[in-house]
């Protein structure tokens, strides 16, 4: 590999922890959309930062999109609050207009700045390189390492002194209040660190791939733990992965190294979605269906248990009986019968069946306990 692809994945592997460890609080306060919106609405606040400074490199265009970020949470709020409309639909309402203020400032007063889809949604991941750091004349590498290292030091550091009460108030916001963690607070500073990193990463690789590696990441995660640490852990690395099979498909497909990235996250979600050992979907179905088949053995123990030793109910013990009596059609009561057979729960004799002692207990501890 050439020194710039290391770099590219060196930026790219940055980008992804630092987008990844907020998105986790997104989304488990339910708030994924909101990078979307601050990823787009931070425009304006860059925009007129570089009309104030003249110069793309200023630290103040940072602080600008931060508290345009910032503006944009509170202004949500704001129009949630009087119920008028719904949390998404004033998500929907406040960052398209944001972001058209910045649009139309740029198309007004600068005229000769080009905006395109590469720029603002795509990003250029590949160019970041160009853009160097020296010091008395040695190359000290691009910048984008050194501000998405930054962003990212600063996330974990935030994490790392606040986690008990952004646990706390991620979870029980009331709680948090009681306890005096002041959680309004405490959110606001969080949208502060979410719209400084998706600025930082904004110019790198655009705003697409900024919502796909706080969101995507971090809701895969989700489906494989419930604790808080192992999800951040899980996150970062399927940030990671993400980024670094990105980076190798838009490398083998000749295409935009950033949507590749956002593509993987895609795929990376979609896997752990359909396989994920416990809320995957494919788990789920296989739970329905255990759990149907263990309620059907209940009802067939039950059954017989209620009918047996009665010699003028013995009809109520034929498997054919069970479509009438238990109403299960007669390719799912031979099903069900074969599965409690399968456990040594019954056993079928000329053409009826019979409880075994274990499928005597089976159906007494249904009854007992339900």
């Amino acid at each position: 590999m050439s020194p710039e692809q290391i770099e590219i994945q060196m930026i790219a592997m940055l980008v992804a922890s630092a987008c990844a460890l907020p998105g986790v609080f997104l989304v488990l306060r339910h708030m994924a959309m909101m990078s979307d919106a601050i990823s787009h609405s931070i425009l304006p606040g860059i925009v007129i930062a570089f009309f104030l400074t003249h110069n793309l490199s200023s630290p103040l265009l940072i602080a600008a999109a931060a508290a345009t970020g910032v503006a944009t949470v509170a202004l949500v709020e704001v129009v949630h609050r009087t119920r008028l409309v719904r949390e998404d639909a004033a998500i929907g309402l406040v960052f398209p207009f944001l972001f058209s203020i910045g649009v139309l400032l740029i198309a007004r007063y600068a005229g000769d700045v080009h905006l395109d889809v590469d720029a603002v949604l795509l990003g250029a991941i590949e160019f970041a390189t160009f853009d160097r750091m020296s010091w008395g004349g040695l190359d000290l590498g691009p910048k984008a390492l050194y501000t998405m290292g930054t962003v990212l030091l600063l996330n974990a550091s935030f994490i790392v002194l606040f986690y008990k009460e952004l646990k706390i108030s991620t979870f029980d916001a009331g709680l948090a209040a009681a306890l005096g963690f002041a959680p309004v607070a405490l959110h606001y500073v969080l949208m502060g660190f979410v719209s400084v990193t998706a600025v930082a990463a904004f110019d790198a690789v655009g705003s697409i791939l900024v919502v796909a590696l706080m969101v995507g990441p971090a809701a895969a995660a989700h489906l494989l733990t419930d604790r808080l640490p192992a999800m951040l852990a899980w996150s970062i690395g399927i940030a990671l992965i993400s980024a670094e099979s990105g980076y190798w498909l838009a490398h083998w497909l000749d295409a935009s190294t950033a949507g590749a990235m956002a593509t993987m996250v895609g795929v990376l979600f979609g896997g752990i979605f359909l396989f994920a050992p416990e809320r995957g979907l494919l788990s789920r179905m296989r739970l329905r269906s255990e759990q149907r088949w263990t309620f059907a053995r209940k009802m067939l123990t039950v059954h017989l248990l209620h009918h047996e030793g009665l010699p003028e109910e013995a009809r109520e013990s034929r498997v054919a009986h069970l479509q009438e009596h238990l109403r299960w059609e007669a390719g799912f009561a031979t099903r069900a019968v074969r599965s409690a057979a399968q456990l040594g729960l019954v056993v079928e004799r000329d053409g009826s069946l019979q409880l075994t002692d274990k499928g005597r207990e089976h159906a007494q501890e249904s009854v007992v306990h339900g």
